[in-house]
């Protein structure tokens, strides 16, 4: 694939990546040797399909009953990971060895990575385990105390919710004989569900497809999360079964350390007089401050992969934003708007969210050339970009965003939302999925999320009045799939995509891969969910999903009925201080070449999860900025592989460690994957 010559893209430097260069030199390497065949087959996509299944089942019974790692708990999607090892150590070397053309082509499995990354941002933390409990939640913790049922209930749209009380009753607590799930009562519901979900995932993948040349080609962002299976799929020309990547022993070093720490800390949950190592501290600062030191492994290996002065604006903006948290203490200043709901933090995530605002808009400028084109294209005027490597047609990507967005605005006006607040809403949410999106292509966070999501940013920014009763127990249920961001979909597709570029042959037949993944992991997740809870009772599975999300929505709802509040004006001005500091970052980074702060770092330090990563980022910049300066790039190249390994095994040993326990009946034995 020819590249064009780099744009002055945003919070880019003018310089290509020393690393940029080594990826085009060991890919055209590999293709000189020569890839059987670079395109979607439909082997690749059945076998994509049967791991989907595999996905959105395996991920809840391991999170839910065997209680184990939680393979589906981040944007990184690590079952997908994990699935990949598996499939490239047994299956893809036994179809090699029986006949060496029936060995998984380079086409087949990125389609089958591919799949499994967004099948795997579906089940548990994705999408059905916030949306199950919050459609039958309201009902099952009703109380005289929480005043739900004369609050809430009332402005509810019984097609949101599941009112069958005696189907709740059942799915919280168990069926008393044999399993049987009363899908009259679900399939209204999860059918308006899934027509929401529908045209939503429609607009991310048209998002993501108008974007991709644009990061890829014209920005060339490093999507560190996407060079773990590049480099592990990819070959050296010479014909083996067996991929380079194991064959390095570099990798297999930095593979062991995880493997080898998280393997104890596993035994140690079967044997209590194995040592635990323990990997992290809490260090006191002042006043009460205290600072979480702790190592990521997975984090320690992508960030690695990311330049220095990413990495660095990283971990120093976070400090920076622990310092002043405290100087605000210290002064007493302290929001007044404290109730926006339990991912919303009133004054820093305004302030982030004004900074994501300016990240995408700014991309969005700097793009204008290849929108321009998009668009050219779109309206079937003669245009310099060709479409036919896209998985969908520009027009079809454009009409898709149109008619996805619309749909969902219309979705949201039917549930309640005034009308003209939902395009607010659905605006606000794509600012944050794109921008946090970004975040993930170019700073290589497998975790990353706002401090800020669209139903609190709506309440602070119009007011409760202005949305009505109706419209704020409506805008509550937003936060079914806009609330908990640990997982979101644009994340995987957009590394998918990043895959895709590496592909020849019938790109658009992978649209239909994806729609089919999804479809699957959705439904199959659905039922085996419920399946599940009908069983053991939904309380006994996971408390965090069934007891702490299904009351969210309506403990929101009650607390601005009852407090309600007109539209922030604090909040408006934290957000336009945001968007202020962000222009001026954004300004002195394309200005001056020695500006050593990078945006990105300020846009994502007020993250909660930011506080359980930073000093790993901290200490893979320290590593490469070592490395660089004592060895120079040709050691930093050869050092990849390390970091590769360290990466993917934190991810391999949860898994394994996972069905370990599964053979064994364990149950709590929890390795983290984000």
């Amino acid at each position: 694939m020819s590249l064009p010559p780099q744009s002055n893209g945003p919070l880019l430097k003018k310089t290509i990546p020393q690393e940029y260069h080594s990826h085009l030199k060991e890919r055209n390497a590999a293709q000189e040797g020569g890839y059987r065949q670079s395109a979607v087959t439909t082997r690749g996509v059945l076998v994509g399909c049967v791991m989907c299944v595999i996905i959105a089942i395996g991920v809840p019974y391991g999170g839910m009953v065997i209680r184990g790692t939680r393979l589906g708990l981040s944007s990184a999607t690590p079952a997908a990971f994990f699935l990949l090892f598996v499939l490239l150590l047994t299956v893809h070397l036994l179809l090699g060895a029986i006949k060496r053309k029936w060995a998984f082509q380079w086409g087949e499995l990125l389609t089958i990575f591919f799949m499994m990354m967004v099948a795997t941002a579906i089940p548990t933390r994705g999408v059905v385990g916030l949306l199950l409990p919050m459609v039958s939640g309201t009902y099952y913790y009703a109380s005289p105390e929480n005043q739900w049922a004369t609050l809430v209930h009332p402005l509810l749209n019984k097609w949101q919710v599941v009112s069958d009380i005696e189907a709740v009753k059942n799915f919280y607590e168990g069926s008393a004989g044999p399993v049987h799930i009363p899908w009259a009562s679900w399939l209204p519901t999860l059918g308006c569900w899934l027509v929401f979900y529908a045209v939503f995932y429609l607009t991310l993948i048209s998002i993501m497809v108008i974007l991709r040349r644009q990061w890829v080609e014209h920005e060339r962002l490093p999507y560190p999360l996407a060079q773990v299976p590049l480099a592990m799929i990819a070959e050296d020309g010479r014909g083996g079964l067996l991929k380079p990547f194991f064959k390095n022993g570099v990798m297999w070093i930095g593979f062991a350390i995880p493997f080898l720490v998280n393997s104890i800390n596993a035994l140690h949950h079967y044997a209590p007089e194995v040592p635990l190592i323990t990997l992290n501290t809490q260090v006191q600062l002042f006043l009460g401050t205290s600072l979480r030191v702790s190592v990521n492994f997975l984090m320690l290996g992508f960030a690695y992969l990311i330049s220095s002065t990413i990495s660095f604006s990283l971990w120093i903006f976070f400090i920076l934003r622990i310092f002043q948290e405290h100087l605000m203490f210290v002064l007493g200043v302290q929001s007044a708007q404290n109730n926006l709901g339990e991912w919303s933090v009133a004054g820093i995530g305004h302030q982030m969210m004004g900074a994501l605002l300016v990240l995408v808009v700014y991309g969005l400028w700097s793009g204008r050339d290849h929108l321009a084109e998009v668009w050219r294209k779109a309206l079937g005027r003669q245009a310099a970009i060709d479409d036919s490597g896209e998985i969908m047609s520009y027009r079809n990507a454009v009409l898709g965003c149109a008619v996805g967005s619309g749909g969902m605005v219309i979705w949201l006006w039917l549930s309640g939302i005034p009308a003209w607040i939902a395009p607010l809403l659905v605006f606000s949410a794509l600012v944050i999925f794109v921008g946090l999106t970004r975040v993930i292509t170019e700073a290589g966070l497998p975790t990353v999320t706002p401090a800020m999501v669209p139903a609190g940013f709506v309440v602070s920014s119009v007011g409760v009045p202005a949305l009505g009763p109706v419209g704020l127990v409506a805008t509550a249920y937003t936060l079914v799939w806009a609330g908990d961001l640990l997982v979101f979909m644009s994340a995987p597709l957009a590394n998918g995509l990043r895959l895709s570029s590496e592909m020849a042959g019938r790109r658009r037949l992978l649209f239909w891969a994806v729609v089919l993944a999804m479809v699957i992991s959705l439904l199959v997740a659905l039922w085996f969910t419920l399946y599940l809870a009908y069983r053991y009772g939904a309380v006994n599975l996971h408390s965090q999903y069934f007891k702490t999300f299904a009351a969210i929505p309506s403990e929101f709802a009650a607390k601005q009925l009852n407090a309600p509040t007109g539209p922030s004006l604090e909040g408006w001005i934290w957000f336009g201080s945001g968007a202020a500091i962000m222009s001026a970052l954004t300004v002195a980074r394309l200005k001056f070449a020695w500006w050593p702060l990078h945006p990105l770092g300020f846009a994502v330090s007020a993250g909660w999860v930011m506080n359980t990563i930073w000093f790993s980022i901290f200490l893979a910049w320290l590593c490469k900025v070592m490395i660089l300066k004592f060895g120079g790039a040709r050691v930093y190249q050869k050092s990849k592989p390390f970091f590769l390994g360290m990466a993917l095994s934190q991810v391999v040993t949860g898994g394994l460690w996972l069905v370990v326990d599964g053979f064994t009946g364990t149950v709590g034995n929890t390795i983290p994957v984000y």
